[in-house]
């Protein structure tokens, strides 16, 4: 039996594709959970006008992701923290969630999980944190780590 898959199904197919399947697992299991549905024209002709609806609404997130870019790249965030008068060095680190909130006062969404930063900054001084976007894109910032 021919099926449209509707999700993507490990060992069997992505999203959309038409696959032959054997009647029992079409009807015992990948129908009755929605998974699939049968391959006739009708289904085929309405499961093309998803495809176009998700492939518009990519494309629109992908100019507005891009947009995101363009404008972040480069960007400089100033960091003051306060520093140890004895050793010189500052009190906690620069995170993940600090770099988060500094965006997001500038009117930046996105998520903690999009900034690369390997380790905390524990010191004064400029780094360079990629953001990684979906898509595939990056940006890079210059985090600088002032004296309160």
């Amino acid at each position: 039996m021919k099926v449209i898959l509707l999700k993507d199904i490990p060992k069997l197919g992505r999203k959309f594709e038409i696959k032959n399947v054997s009647d029992g697992y079409a009807n015992n299991y990948l129908i009755p959970n929605k998974l699939a549905v049968i391959a006739n024209k009708k289904n085929l002709a309405i499961i093309e006008k998803e495809k176009e609806v998700l492939e518009k609404k990519a494309e629109k997130e992908l100019k507005e992701i891009q947009e995101m870019v363009a404008q972040i790249d480069g960007l400089e965030l100033v960091m003051k923290v306060k520093i140890n008068e004895k050793n010189g060095k500052i009190y906690g680190s620069v995170n993940n969630q600090k770099i988060y909130e500094e965006l997001a006062k500038k009117g930046f969404e996105i998520k903690k999980e999009q900034i690369a930063l390997n380790e905390p900054i524990k010191a004064l001084g400029e780094y360079p944190v990629k953001i990684v976007f979906d898509h595939n894109l990056e940006a890079e910032i210059k985090v600088i780590v002032e004296e309160e």
